[in-house]
């Protein structure tokens, strides 16, 4: 299982990063906010995302790379007109997850008056390549929190997309894609009132 593949047009990936050591990435309220904010400027142009969960010291989503065409533009318009070159593609939405990080490091560290990394080093990935593995997936990551006893259902931790479902609140998910890709919200809800375990997904800890 390759963890660090390069994050390919079009792909489907559960992206999981955490903490260095015993840190928390997430210590009141405002860290949740202002880590989503910085997910909307980075990683929204980027990419399509159907599902996360943030907790204290990791996050996970479930992701859709964008395709080739949409990328391009945004790769000249932020390398102010530089030249696409071979492997420009993943080099590019990697660099988003880096700015990502990074911009919410230097402002977590500012606010807490700390130094050094708040991440580990390499943003973990899995490829998913079936609506079995999707559906798993998805689940996984909206019982995130109740699997690390963070809450005893889904419905009661805040920083989770699942609880956006039912809402006509503004989003980061694609919520009428991921609805239609379980068949109808009927049957998502009741995928999810299952235990928790994982089916066919393939997840990272």
């Amino acid at each position: 299982m390759d963890y660090y593949q390069s994050l390919i047009s079009d792909n489907i990936y559960h992206i999981v990063h955490r903490a260095v050591g015993k840190e928390l990435l997430f210590i009141e309220q405002e860290n949740y906010r202002f880590f989503l904010e910085r997910y909307q400027k980075y990683i929204a142009p980027i990419a399509d995302t159907y599902a996360y969960s943030l907790l204290e010291n990791h996050f996970h989503f479930l992701v859709q790379i964008k395709p080739h065409d949409e990328l391009l533009p945004l790769f000249k318009k932020v390398k102010l007109n530089r030249i696409a070159y071979d492997g420009w593609q993943p080099d590019f939405v990697m660099q988003q997850w880096s700015n990502l990080l990074n911009s919410y490091t230097k402002s977590f560290n500012k606010k807490y008056q700390r130094k050094g990394s708040l991440f580990m080093d390499y943003l973990r990935r899995v490829n998913v390549e079936t609506d079995a593995q999707f559906c798993a997936t998805a689940f996984y990551i909206h019982k995130n929190a109740v699997h690390h006893s963070y809450c005893n259902q889904m419905e009661d931790w805040p920083h989770c997309s699942y609880i956006q479902l039912r809402t006509n609140s503004s989003s980061i998910i694609q919520k009428q894609s991921l609805i239609e890709w379980f068949g109808g919200l009927d049957r998502l809800i009741q995928y999810h009132q299952q235990p928790i375990y994982l089916k066919n997904a393939v997840v990272v800890e």
